[in-house]
């Protein structure tokens, strides 16, 4: 590529139109003890990967240049639907290459449905997540905690909800999207067995865990005590 031609992603579009995207951070000024410096463009896949270097003011006041990746895939929204008059919850499996290049057995996981907001504020993006992977309208969403999952690296923050469903609710199968490559099977599960899932290992998703367990203490599943 000639110097003429402009860099994908930043001066010119990128394979999915985006430019700027070395600009994220630049002139962040809330913090008076982190002055960013420069933000590098590193990798500009279906996601982007940033490499910035900033100055960093230490609790014993001296100041010294770090450098840290971040990994931008936007922000997402996660949800469990549940019904409590036939103690269920639902839930999906799919494959995660992730997971199963890091010791996961068969990289199968059992996970409450979640996506990423693409544009859309967090209450649409998951009940269209929820039609797409689950088949299912939900009621009226509960809001349970809004999360840094993985904040050494990753920039999302993941917005958490509950709703509760029935059987009229869910009107379509599920499975998310083929030409995004899903292949998701719903999974309606007993809440009791959902829990047993969590305390053997069966559930291993960070996310799912913490739903099962506010569910469990705090939510709709929750024993007065």
């Amino acid at each position: 590529m000639s110097a003429d031609a402009g860099r994908p992603g930043v001066d010119v579009p990128d394979h999915r139109g985006r430019t700027g995207l070395d600009l994220a951070g630049r002139g962040l000024d809330r913090n008076p003890d982190v002055v960013v410096r420069d933000v590098e463009l590193t990798s500009r896949g279906w996601h982007v990967l940033r490499r910035t270097t900033f100055d960093y003011r230490r609790r014993d006041g001296r100041w010294e240049t770090q450098q840290r990746e971040t990994y931008d895939r936007g922000n997402g929204a996660v949800v469990l639907p549940y019904d409590t008059g036939r103690g269920r919850v639902l839930l999906t499996r799919q494959f995660r290459y992730p997971a199963y290049v890091n010791g996961h057995p068969d990289g199968m996981l059992v996970e409450a449905a979640a996506g990423l907001l693409d544009g859309d504020d967090p209450l649409a993006a998951i009940r269209r997540e929820s039609a797409e992977e689950l088949g299912v309208v939900l009621g009226p969403l509960t809001p349970v905690a809004e999360l840094y999952m993985s904040p050494g690296s990753v920039t999302e923050r993941l917005h958490f909800f509950a709703a509760p469903y029935t059987p009229a609710d869910r009107t379509g199968a599920g499975g998310g999207l083929a030409e995004e490559g899903e292949d998701i099977e719903v999974l309606e599960l007993p809440f009791g067995d959902a829990l047993a899932m969590v305390r053997d290992g069966r559930i291993a998703d960070g996310k799912t865990v913490l739903l099962l367990q506010w569910a469990a203490l705090h939510g709709p599943f929750a024993v007065s005590r």
